[in-house]
């Protein structure tokens, strides 16, 4: 599948949440999700398999915190090729098997540094720490790369750029926002408009929004976003608002709703939808249902 290609023919559904799918199978507070590649490898290729099956065209991999330093936090700093790289090719290898040709999409975010004044990094620095994931995934064979949930402009910048000094590969780039009384924003203050214009001068193909909203309070927003410019849009809301329930995390869209809502933000100008936070298998499958049955 050509993906830019197909994305001017029809849109394209992404995967749901991965973090969420891993505590539902055991992983810890305190756990590295993007470790659990390497010592439950059966674990993660069942949960890429399960939106493949839900009808997924691009499916993401478990590398949300793979930059060097989200790994660090872990003591996993020396293994930031080799986990980007067997993510990839976990993925590639159940893709060949259920779902060929479908996509692979390598999945990246927000490395909780911040580029001076406000933290301690040079821009060239932040760039080299993207290119160093990007290229692993590159190697391990995915078709496109996902830059996602990322609340700084100039970091998600410098993620494209990363990207793009390693790879001729699509780049999405996706940042976060919330309705504030000046309309939608980043937690720096940047508007859609902003984001679109800084975001296609540096290089990304697509551009768009993910976590921190759900579905209906996502439709305005892509709105925005189309009005900002013509490329592709990738929109990504969550499953509702978390809240807790017994010690547990629970979202209170139900499939149903969900996929009743996404298609708005097709309407709107989406090219690319899927889900964040709390999203599930069963809410691509409805999803998937709703746009093309």
């Amino acid at each position: 599948m050509d993906f830019l290609k197909t994305l001017s023919e029809r849109p394209l559904i992404l995967d749901g949440a991965m973090g969420s799918e891993l505590i539902k199978r055991g992983l810890a507070v305190g756990e590295c999700p993007d470790e659990w590649t390497l010592d439950h490898p059966d674990v993660v290729a069942k949960i890429h398999a399960d939106y493949y099956a839900a009808g997924s065209d691009i499916v993401q991999t478990n590398t949300f915190g793979s930059t060097r330093p989200k790994l660090e936090h872990y003591g996993l700093a020396d293994r930031v090729v080799e986990i980007n790289l067997a993510a990839a090719r976990l993925l590639v290898g159940v893709r060949d098997r259920e779902a060929p040709g479908r996509l692979v999409a390598g999945d990246v975010s927000a490395t909780g540094k911040f580029l001076k004044p406000m933290g301690d990094l040079e821009p060239d620095q932040l760039r080299a720490v993207f290119a160093e994931q990007v290229a692993a995934l590159v190697e391990g064979g995915v078709d496109l790369i996902s830059i996602e949930t990322m609340f700084d402009l100039a970091e998600a910048q410098c993620a494209v750029e990363g990207a793009r000094s390693v790879t001729g590969l699509p780049v999405m780039a996706s940042l976060t926002y919330k309705l504030t009384p000046k309309g939608y924003r980043t937690m720096m203050g940047v508007s859609p408009k902003q984001a679109v214009a800084a975001l296609l001068e540096t290089g990304a193909d697509v551009i768009g929004c993910n976590c921190s909203i759900e579905a209906q309070e996502m439709v305005g927003l892509v709105g925005e976003l189309r009005a900002a410019g013509t490329m592709p849009i990738v929109a990504q809301p969550n499953a509702g608002q978390p809240r807790l329930v017994a010690g547990e995390t629970v979202y209170d869209d139900a499939p149903e709703r969900f996929a009743a809502v996404v298609p708005q933000l097709v309407e709107q100008g989406a090219r690319v939808v899927g889900g964040c936070c709390g999203t599930t298998p069963a809410a691509i499958a409805a999803l998937v249902a709703t746009l093309r049955g």
